[in-house]
């Protein structure tokens, strides 16, 4: 594996408590505060027990530690057309990021490389340059934290105007779509796609709405064979979720997921098998065995 989510931020995190351990101002309770605020929330399971057990051969017993330096992660030759064929990606340069220094590498990889199967056709236009202008005034807007007056096609077609003050962007990789998550009048979504102008707005204040009060948590159970659990971090690593262990290969998850989300998670669970099973709440149980009678029903 080049890198990822899960084991670039634990690169560094270990790189931090490395660098503490060579000052000597590592403890038990640094170690902690480290972990806590650069990994994930779950990595108390992984980093601190492989290194105080010494699976991981960097820290000694006491918290000291062998090198004598501090470490360095310098980018090989793969890791830097790993990052060339993502800078290609459209998506990706939405964001405007700078990519020095990979003016002449070859990319790993390109779009014709790989199909994606599961996705539908009509996703959001990247390349378009007045989707492109419209994103990037909605990530300064929440960088800024300042309201915006957009007009959009509803699902019925109907052009209509909007005040929002967006929270978050996110990505649909079923439906290949951008959308925003507002703080205002009930906590809209809205796909970035369906809207046709998008300007900032200076008129009267926007009474902002918790979104907290449209989350569900669902809670359910890991059986950790073939990888299972690095598979429910990676596939869930968006979602506000707590992980414990509550047996030698069994992990219980407690996941927020916004209610508009619900039938997408559905579908995400049951793709895992039986190596995940939902233990509450009941209301989300029924939505699981429906699918599954409906699916045997068709003899899927």
């Amino acid at each position: 594996m080049i890198f990822s989510e899960l084991y670039n931020v634990y690169y560094n995190t270990v790189a931090k408590i490395l660098a503490e351990a060579i000052d000597g101002t590592l403890d038990d309770r640094r170690l902690n505060e480290i972990v806590a605020q650069t990994a994930f929330g779950e990595s108390v399971l992984t980093i601190q027990p492989a290194l105080k057990a010494q699976r991981w051969p960097l820290l000694r017993p006491d918290l000291t530690t062998p090198l004598r330096h501090r470490p360095t992660m310098p980018l090989t030759e793969l890791q830097k057309r790993w990052l060339k064929a993502i800078s290609l990606d459209p998506r990706v340069r939405l964001f405007d990021l700078e990519f020095e220094g990979l003016e002449d590498v070859e990319p790993l990889f390109t779009k014709e490389d790989y199909i994606l199967y599961d996705q539908y056709n009509d996703g959001d236009d990247y390349e378009d340059p007045a989707y492109i202008a419209r994103f990037r005034r909605i990530l300064d807007s929440i960088r800024q934290q300042y309201p915006l007056r957009v007009t959009l096609l509803n699902r019925h077609g109907a052009r209509i105007e909007m005040h929002i003050l967006a929270d978050t962007i996110e990505y649909s990789e079923k439906d290949d779509k951008f959308r925003i998550l507002t703080r205002d009048s009930g906590g809209a979504i809205v796909n970035v796609g369906r809207i046709l102008t998008c300007e900032r707005y200076d008129g009267r204040q926007i009474h902002e709405t918790d979104r907290r009060s449209k989350m569900k948590t669902l809670v359910f159970e890991v059986t950790d064979e073939r990888n299972a659990l690095e598979r429910v971090m990676l596939h869930f690593a968006h979602f506000e979720k707590q992980t414990e262990r509550i047996g030698d290969a069994l992990y219980r998850v407690t996941l927020l997921y916004d209610r508009d989300d619900e039938t997408e998670l559905v579908i995400r669970i049951l793709s895992f098998g039986p190596k995940i099973r939902v233990t509450a709440p009941d209301a989300f149980i029924e939505l699981i065995k429906n699918r599954l009678i409906r699916q045997k029903s068709c003899e899927l």
